[in-house]
């Protein structure tokens, strides 16, 4: 929704004979998305249906279509599908550093999330959308790849914060330099798990909560995209640590940034949630120590 679908509704309205003006809420959380903030559904950054267009709406009297409600269905019958994250689980020099630095953001956001079960601090090695039908073939394909790797060849280096831009805010993470073995690694689990995903995905694919019900178009959109806009000559291993307001992570970033060296303890499959968040573990890996 933008403010030129309302005036181009005006626009119809004012004209003479036969007018229809019709408005599509979004508020299907499962088989597409829900975003308002009209009527209790989550804010959006982009494409925002709010109050006092829905209200416009009602006075005016254009019809508005619940996606929930109104529609029998949505998208053309597809294989359920799960969005996943293969992914690292970080020594305790990596978590120690995660939280000291998660507990800061939310000194200055208490709004944000903490580091916890649904929001694993981890480094991605590959996010997909997969047919849950085929997650068990998933989890033997990942554990092929990993069967020839040893944590200790996977030691990395950690070196600067970064932020990525979230309307007034900033999602927030500790980067580490890939290394030749972290990328070869990354792309035979490209290659494997090729057979089993599918290009994109809906909101039911993630793990939803009352306090984050809602999935963006852009989580979806990345998760999509992971290949190849996030693998190979594009990769940049992180553990994300937070949100905060950009000011903060502004001052944040230019303060020095002590360097340390740290391994993985670990791999799993974790079901994905909003802002790419590893929310629910689905399956531990094979990870030699």
């Amino acid at each position: 929704m933008t403010p030129g679908d309302q005036q181009m509704l005006q626009y119809t309205q004012g004209g003479s004979g036969a007018r229809f003006e019709l408005l599509v809420l979004h508020d299907d959380a499962a088989r597409e998305y829900a975003y308002g903030p009209a009527r209790g559904l989550p804010d959006v950054k982009l494409g925002r249906f709010t109050p006092v267009l829905d209200e416009y709406a009602k006075q005016n009297g254009w019809t508005v279509v619940s996606m929930k409600n109104d529609w029998k269905q949505v998208f053309p019958s597809q294989p359920e599908v799960t969005a996943i994250d293969i992914l690292l689980d970080p020594d305790e020099t990596m978590m120690k550093r995660s939280e000291t630095v998660n507990a800061s953001l939310r000194s200055v956001y208490p709004k944000g999330f903490a580091l916890d079960a649904t929001h694993r601090p981890h480094i991605t090695l590959l996010q997909r959308f997969v047919r849950t039908a085929d997650l068990d073939p998933v989890y033997a394909a990942a554990n092929k790849v990993l069967a020839s790797v040893k944590a200790s060849d996977l030691q990395l280096k950690a070196f600067k914060y970064y932020y990525i831009p979230v309307g007034p805010l900033g999602l927030s993470g500790i980067v580490a330099e890939p290394t030749p073995e972290l990328l070869k690694l990354q792309q035979e689990l490209v290659d494997a798990v090729a057979p089993f995903t599918v290009s994109t995905g809906t909101a039911g694919a993630f793990v939803t909560t009352p306090k984050e019900p809602g999935i963006q178009p852009a989580t979806i959109n990345y998760i999509a995209g992971f290949v190849p806009e996030q693998t190979g000559a594009n990769y940049s291993p992180h553990v994300t640590t937070g949100l905060a307001p950009k000011e903060y992570l502004d001052k944040m970033l230019a303060q020095p940034f002590e360097a340390f060296t740290f391994s993985p303890a670990g791999a799993s499959v974790y079901q994905l949630a909003e802002f790419g968040t590893a929310a629910k573990k689905l399956k531990d890996l094979d990870l030699k120590r």
